[in-house]
């Protein structure tokens, strides 16, 4: 650490200590998504059922962001990620709730009561500890601090239960209710397409193909390299209507798009905030290892996962869960193959097969994720049990 880095750090490490000798407000509820970088994923799901079921007083919601300005939500306080204003809030709310890690500069207190969502129901690569050859010292010294701080571990599934219990650094409750973000698409109706698709500036009669790969650590773009202008005319043929291609590819590589987005047709949607409503409107999806697929999988849609670089990526990136093969997903690694597989893609097979997976798993995800854990933070915030002793759901 350099001796810019050390000064700012003990500056906030002063600044966190002098407001962590203030009163904690019972009923506050501090959120952030990815470190600041987003109003979505679960802890966005969590807030909106605050605002549309309880009444304006009952909670306090602070979101932290950062670039506050850009993001114009009513009902909430915003707050800039590492301002003065931002450790003051953090430090006195009663509950904190993300979907990934916090920092070194959460600094928990013995009364506050710290939920960790995640960011997924159910996950294809390897994660934390079964990832742990793989990841930054770093990040793994900071998982591993961060778990300890946990108070409450959501889990989407069975099988993820087995994982954060192996792999999460955490003995600590799981609360078995599904996931907050999914219960979205329980609740997806025409209604709520129409909304969306308007802001995407496409007509509500127009099918959807959503393609969302994860990251590579090599930056290749090679594993990116869908022949969309086939892919629109198999789905055209073999599905009818008219289809628009959405690509929603991992920020790291929006500055790459212009390279992979040539076709007409295919919409660069990367910077749009919240992939759930992506999903809602997609009628079909393409993905490779993301977790997307678990959540999807919820809507009955055909899911197929394009997987050029399965070899490689399995023996140099991450392992995986699952064998590509035990999934009831079509997939395919090359796009011959992918066009093949669309063509003799069976409904009715895909349904059984998401069936029996869903069953194997042992899903939690009933629409009543988020019903569910405001149960909980009301009784956290007022309560006079102590939270380790609350009752579950």
């Amino acid at each position: 650490m350099n001796a810019t880095n050390f000064i700012k750090r003990s500056i906030c490490l002063l600044i966190i200590y002098l407001f962590n000798c203030l009163p904690i407000k019972k009923n506050k509820v501090f959120m952030f998504s990815y470190y600041g970088s987003q109003y979505g994923c679960n802890p966005k799901y969590i807030t909106d059922y605050i605002l549309s079921n309880y009444p304006s007083n009952k909670f306090d919601v602070v979101w932290a962001f950062n670039n506050p300005k850009s993001k114009a939500i009513e009902g909430i306080r915003k707050v800039k990620t590492m301002s003065i204003r931002y450790f003051y809030e953090l430090c006195t709310a009663k509950v904190i709730l993300t979907n990934f890690r916090t920092t070194e500069l959460f600094v928990k207190r013995k009364n506050q009561y710290y939920i960790q969502t995640w960011h997924s129901s159910l996950r294809l690569k390897h994660i934390e500890k079964d990832a742990e050859n793989i990841l930054p010292q770093n990040y793994l010294n900071l998982a591993k601090k961060d778990s300890t701080k946990v108070d409450l571990l959501l889990s989407g599934c069975k099988y993820s239960t087995e994982i954060f219990k192996r792999s999460f650094w955490y003995d600590g409750e799981i609360f078995e209710h599904g996931t907050p973000r999914n219960d979205f698409l329980f609740q997806s109706n025409s209604e709520i397409r129409n909304q969306i698709v308007k802001k995407l500036s496409i007509g509500s009669d127009i099918k959807i193909m959503l393609y969302a790969p994860t990251f590579r650590a090599s930056e290749s773009l090679e594993v990116y390299d869908l022949d969309y202008r086939q892919i629109s005319e198999k789905l055209k043929s073999k599905f009818g209507g008219e289809w628009r291609i959405l690509v929603k590819l991992h920020p790291h590589l929006i500055s790459k798009s212009s390279q992979l987005l040539s076709y007409f047709s295919a919409i660069d949607v990367t910077s749009y905030d919240d992939i759930q409503e992506l999903l809602v409107v997609a009628d079909a999806l393409i993905t490779d290892y993301s977790s997307l697929m678990f959540d999807y999988s919820i809507t009955k849609r055909p899911c197929f996962l394009y997987v050029p670089d399965i070899n490689e990526y399995t023996s140099k990136e991450r392992k995986l869960y699952f064998e590509i093969e035990e999934l009831p997903f079509i997939n395919a690694t090359s796009n011959s193959e992918l066009i093949q597989e669309m063509e003799r893609f069976n409904n009715v097979n895909y349904q059984e097969n998401l069936t029996r997976f869903l069953d194997s798993i042992g899903s939690f995800e009933n629409g009543d994720a988020c019903k569910n854990l405001l149960y909980r933070i009301d009784k956290v915030c007022y309560s006079k049990v102590r939270s380790e002793m609350l009752e579950t759901v």
